[in-house]
């Protein structure tokens, strides 16, 4: 409590020091107008008290006062002011506020200071009249002496309290004016939401974007390091590509966990704010450790690298991508990129992806053999998916189809359809996969359905494909 009540001392005695000059200032105007002496007079000194106060008002409105009003009412009144947020420029409102709060510090501290300069210089006189002979001045007052001891001592301690008593009464007015004048604005308020809400966007973006590309290293990692072993002794070369695969799928996942850390630890890159690298071009990638404000996103122009790396037999079909934007070739690689990750994780024989351009649209389609066993429990991919394809205003369809249930209309199986002998529809090993000898189908031995599983009724001991299908508007892009 008294501790308390010294710092809202201090800052009274504070608003009173800042007063001076204006004061100073005002009592030379008044004596330069007047006889001199009348400068002297308390009334004088009451009408500058109340002749600059508008003064004080009038340059709170353009000093850069604010700071260091909410310092002062944090520190020394214990007022809980909300740091407002930093402006480029300083609205009006946010103006008038700060200059009524300084007239009001002002004012307030110096009658406090008046008050102290005062009242201790008294209480002393009164405490030490008895000891004094004969008549004393006190200011501009002749108290006689012969009062009874206590009478200066009840005098000098009925002083003192009422100081004290108008240093609480001001500290507490000033310190719920401080929240009212100090605080944010209601255009701050809703600035500092907004402000909020685009750092949590850009939080649960950088989630989805670490899900997407660790997750799928990790599944590379796992399917690769068992292709590994089963072929450690009898093909080492193949082994040896296995390892390699490992290696450079666990860099590139460190490599984008540690963007996403620094990212999180500075936040130095406000969202919106990274330059678009060109239509369908290759965003280009920080160095490792590096703390840039660059994220390293792959776009659609890097399926190639992401299809030999997944260490899956991976047949693959790319139109011409030149006229997709940036920001939709970036999220539609994260998109195929999850599914490819559920293909690995889930499914079973080779998969098959398509991306292209159609009617306007973007089409993105990656279908995989399904097991024959009903699906684990389901995890975040395919939500992370359906969320990136609702940004951008599309469509997604994920789910099991049968065989032959879906053909393109020159006769050509659709990715999700079946071929007769149950494999690839084109035949071969696909483009950019791992050749025989690495991981047998690309996927998990006991088979298993991706994020949700096949609904009941899909049949046992029947090969089905899985197939994740988007259709996104190229003008969402832009």
């Amino acid at each position: 409590m008294r501790e308390n009540l010294a710092r809202r001392w201090a800052c009274l005695i504070l608003g009173g020091a800042l007063l001076m000059p204006y004061m100073m200032v005002g009592v030379l105007i008044t004596g330069l107008a007047g006889q001199g002496t009348a400068t002297l007079m308390l009334p004088v000194e009451a009408g500058v008290f109340v002749a600059v106060l508008p003064v004080v008002a009038i340059t709170g409105l353009f000093l850069p006062v604010r700071g260091l009003a909410v310092s002062a009412a944090q520190g020394l009144l214990g007022a809980r002011v909300v740091t407002p947020p930093r402006q480029a420029r300083r609205s009006w409102q946010e103006r008038r506020r700060t200059a009524a709060w300084f007239t009001a510090h002002l004012a307030v501290g110096g009658v406090v200071s008046g008050c102290t300069l005062a009242m201790v210089p008294f209480t002393v006189f009164t405490l030490a009249q008895p000891f004094v002979p004969g008549p004393t001045d006190v200011f501009v007052l002749r108290v006689a002496t012969g009062w009874p001891e206590a009478g200066w001592a009840l005098m000098g301690v009925v002083g003192l309290a009422g100081l004290v008593a108008l240093v609480a009464g001001a500290g507490a007015l000033l310190a719920r004016l401080a929240p009212v004048l100090l605080g944010p604005t209601p255009g701050e308020r809703l600035a500092a939401a907004e402000e909020h809400a685009r750092t949590l966007a850009e939080r649960n973006r950088l989630a989805r974007e670490l899900h997407d590309s660790v997750g799928h290293a990790l599944s590379v990692v796992t399917l690769q390091a068992a292709a590994a072993g089963r072929v450690l002794d009898r093909d080492p070369a193949t082994a040896r590509t296995a390892l390699a695969a490992i290696e450079q799928s666990a860099r590139s996942a460190l490599h984008d966990l540690d963007h996403v850390l620094g990212v999180l630890r500075q936040n130095e890159t406000p969202p919106g704010r990274q330059d678009e690298p060109p239509s369908g071009g290759r965003t280009p990638h920080t160095a490792h450790g590096a703390r840039g404000a660059r994220a390293p996103q792959a776009t659609l122009a890097d399926l190639g690298e992401l299809v030999a790396g997944s260490g899956a037999r991976v047949r693959h079909e790319v139109g011409d991508l030149s006229g997709v934007p940036a920001v939709l070739s970036r999220e539609a690689y994260r998109i195929v990129q999850e599914a490819l990750t559920n293909a690995l994780k889930y499914g079973r024989g080779p998969v098959r992806l398509a991306v292209g351009v159609q009617d306007g649209d973007l089409r993105l389609e990656v279908s995989n053999p399904i097991g024959t066993r009903a699906g684990r429990p389901g995890g975040r991919g395919l939500t992370g998916m359906r969320e990136r394809v609702r940004l951008l205003h599309g469509e997604l369809e994920a789910g099991p189809v049968t065989s032959r249930a879906d053909t393109a209309p020159d006769g050509r199986p659709e990715a999700g359809a079946v071929a007769p002998d149950g494999g690839v529809p084109d035949g071969g090993v696909p483009d950019g996969g791992v050749p025989d000898g690495g991981v047998p189908d690309g996927g998990v031995p006991d088979g298993g359905v991706p994020d949700g599983g096949v609904p009941d009724g899909g049949g046992r001991g029947e090969q089905g494909w899985w197939r994740v299908s988007a259709r996104l508007p190229l003008r969402s892009g832009a």
